[in-house]
């Protein structure tokens, strides 16, 4: 058992620089204001909201995310999100979850139990296999209920989805429109290609081509399988950024939009390299100690590798950047060491890294990835505007 389970309440009221480290820092102030301000483009576009909870995987953020239950859905990754978020079921904050995964039979017994406990469950489709696992799963337990599904469409991203011209998405419809088994509740996309966008701009066009996407798509289906209305899902967290510039609108009565997002209260430096966040609009920064420090190489040792961090890359160098030295950042890791070397741009004077670090100095870092290295950390040390821990938050663990 991590030793941060049983000692994390002891440094409540305390400064970060108390703690052990590696540890993982959330800065409330910044994360309810990423909240509120996507909250507010929401309402003024009139469309409704389903937060993904994959990020920072507590039972407070969804709270907040659902804006103490003005919103009412979720999407999740895992079977342990959606066990995480039963709690606000029986507050009656929270009436649907969306496994976003497509479907497959190990998953169908336990989501099935979640919906004896009042809980809506939506699953999600991209091949006719799944409308056969679900017409057997009926056979075979005796549901009579069919399953709600989104049909996820491929808007770019080439993870998982059909696109809109797809002769694999009309026959997909036409079985799922035939099933017993399924009720057609709606389309989705993730257009998670636009972390690439550099811009307004950028992200505009990725969120008018996710419109387009599930639209075309919702268009294919005949009057009698929309009479029951659907939902139209679009999001990700640089379209959500954007998503009061969205000059489409259904006036079908038949279609409602909602946004997805889920990186949106952390914010991290993907969505930095996207100029629709700021370096301050960061919620997490990552807690570590300078192990070593190597000035034959301008080189220095953390005790964060890639079980701490990440190992994705992005338009920003490097896999982490040191807080208030973002010239420096993490240049490689193994499993428990991170490397900071410079990475100032290009032209601008080397400095020399026994001027900046010295061994057993803490050193503050905002990571690549924070979806990644969130789940890496058993507790979740939440500060205020001083950098005060006020809270500490568990998150679930595991699939």
């Amino acid at each position: 058992m991590d030793i941060s389970l049983s000692t994390h309440q002891n440094y409540i009221n305390r400064p970060i620089s108390d703690l052990p480290t590696p540890a993982f820092i959330v800065s409330r102030p910044v994360l309810e204001n990423n909240i509120k301000r996507l909250h507010a483009d929401v309402e003024q576009l009139g469309i409704d909201f389903r937060p993904h909870v994959k990020t920072l995987k507590t039972i407070e953020v969804t709270r907040l995310m659902l804006g103490g239950g003005k919103y009412r859905k979720i999407v999740a990754s895992t079977l342990a999100e959606i066990r995480g978020v039963l709690p606000l079921v029986k507050e009656g904050m929270l009436d649907e979850a969306l496994y976003s995964l497509p479907i497959r039979p190990s998953a169908l017994p336990e989501l099935d139990a979640f919906t004896k406990q009042s809980l809506r469950i939506v699953l999600m489709v991209d091949h006719e296999d799944h409308i056969d696992i679900l017409e057997q799963y009926a056979s075979r337990t005796g549901r009579t209920a069919p399953w709600d599904v989104f049909v996820k469409i491929d808007v770019g991203t080439r993870r998982a989805g059909l696109t809109k011209e797809s002769s694999r998405l009309d026959a997909l419809l036409s079985r799922a429109s035939k099933s017993p088994a399924v009720s057609i509740y709606g389309f989705y996309c993730h257009a998670g290609h636009s972390y690439a966008s550099k811009n307004v701009p950028d992200a505009l066009k990725a969120l008018e081509e996710e419109f387009d996407g599930v639209f075309t798509a919702a268009s294919k289906l005949d009057a009698a399988s929309k009479q029951n209305g659907l939902v139209l899902s679009i999001g990700s967290t640089p379209t959500a950024h954007v998503v009061a510039g969205l000059k489409r609108r259904l006036e079908s009565d038949n279609m409602k939009l909602e946004l997805h997002a889920g990186n949106f209260p952390a914010n991290d430096l993907q969505q930095v390299a996207t100029g629709l966040v700021t370096t301050s609009d960061q919620a997490v920064r990552l807690l570590t100690e300078v192990c070593s420090v190597y000035p034959e190489r301008n080189e220095a040792l953390i005790n964060a590798g890639s079980l701490a961090l990440t190992k994705e890359t992005g338009p920003i160098s490097g896999l982490a950047r040191v807080v208030d030295k973002m010239d420096w950042a993490i240049v490689r890791v193994s499993q428990e060491h991170g490397i900071i070397g410079w990475a100032g741009e290009e032209g601008k004077p080397r400095q020399e890294i026994t001027d900046h670090f010295k061994v057993g100095q803490q050193v503050l870092l905002y990571t690549q990835h924070a979806c990644i290295a969130a789940a890496m950390y058993h507790v979740y040390y939440v500060v205020d505007e001083k950098d005060i821990i006020r809270e500490t938050w568990l998150p679930w663990k595991g699939w």
